[in-house]
């Protein structure tokens, strides 16, 4: 991997076409392809962790794209360069769906100092997709900066993005009925920032009335830990203290050297994954170990063995042998 990669340079130069090839290229599932990620990642990886990176999460309907596009343009005409990775459900089967990322974010998508990216979930758990933190460091070395990656939308249940981004913005609504029970499912306890959005037309009463209730319990559980802000996307109401409170944060976790500590434990987070994955291509590349796995599987799926012990017999054999029986 001494040989210097094509890519390199146009990512290096914010170049779009040369982006969106090594986007792809680390996506791919191809295994030909993976040495090849793997020589421009390394390359590319120095370049890193110098941008601001927001993930932004909630319920489906709570206008998460039509704030980024809002929220991307302040960044830009505060001199910013927007990178904004949309996670997409969808695109496990048909690709990806940039389309309607490009009409939800209709001002971004025309700037010339924004990139928008739809990348598939590939089944993965969590609201992101499986190649995520490689994005992430592409354009990272391109320039980008903030970088907003939108997850899924599936809810409470997306804690991926906060091993993967500095910062986790939540997006609500007023009048959803989800507000104090959203505490009970996990994500409101990571957010750093709780977005109520169409704070506007008829909701406008009921999403400042969800949005102060929510501050008074957020300062009680978390001191100091969470800003509640109130914003109309579609009117544009309230986006520049928004995104004032995204530079603030930053400053105060800078400052703090919790935002230090918060890239240390994504790397650990990423480690982890990378060994798995390499374990799990590994032990299918060997024709003995693959046929093993099979047996087990099999044996899993029918109640015969737990799958904790499938996992010790095919990867520590010898010492699984005298644990392993029914169950």
């Amino acid at each position: 991997m001494s040989a210097r990669h094509p890519l390199v340079a146009g990512v290096r130069a914010g170049d779009r076409r040369a982006l969106s090839r090594a986007i792809t290229l680390v996506e791919s599932r191809r295994g030909d392809d993976s040495e090849q990620a793997a020589a421009l990642l390394a390359e590319l990886y120095p370049a890193t962790g110098r941008a601001l990176r927001v993930g932004v999460t909630g319920a489906p309907g709570v206008g998460k794209s039509t704030l980024l596009d809002a929220l991307g343009m302040q960044a830009v005409a505060a001199g910013g360069r927007v990178g904004v990775l949309s996670i997409d459900p969808s695109s496990q089967l048909r690709g990806g769906s940039l389309l309607g990322d490009r009409v939800r974010m209709a001002r971004l998508s025309s700037s010339d100092a924004a990139f928008i990216r739809a990348s598939p979930s590939g089944g993965a758990s969590g609201g992101l997709g499986p190649r995520t933190r490689e994005a992430l460091v592409l354009l990272e070395a391109a320039g980008f900066d903030p970088i907003f990656v939108e997850s899924v939308g599936v809810g409470q249940g997306e804690l991926a993005v906060t091993e993967v981004c500095d910062l986790v913005m939540v997006v609500q609504i007023g009048g959803a009925g989800d507000e104090v029970q959203g505490m009970k499912r996990g994500l409101l306890e990571h957010a750093d920032l709780v977005v109520f959005n169409k704070a506007d037309g008829p909701q406008a009463a009921a999403t400042e009335r969800a949005a102060r209730e929510l501050a008074s319990l957020l300062e009680w559980m978390r001191p100091g830990q969470s800003r509640v802000e109130l914003v109309s996307a579609l009117e544009g109401r309230g986006i520049d203290g928004l995104y004032r409170a995204l530079l603030e944060e930053r400053a105060r976790l800078t400052e703090s050297g919790e935002l230090r500590e918060r890239r240390r434990a994504q790397r650990r987070s990423w480690l982890s994954q990378a060994l798995e994955e390499l374990v799990i291509a590994r032990q299918s590349r060997d024709p003995e170990l693959d046929r093993a796995r099979r047996e087990l599987e099999r044996a899993v799926e029918e109640g015969e063995l737990a799958p904790p012990l499938a996992a010790r017999q095919l990867l520590e054999p010898d010492k699984a042998s005298s644990t392993s029986g029914g169950a």
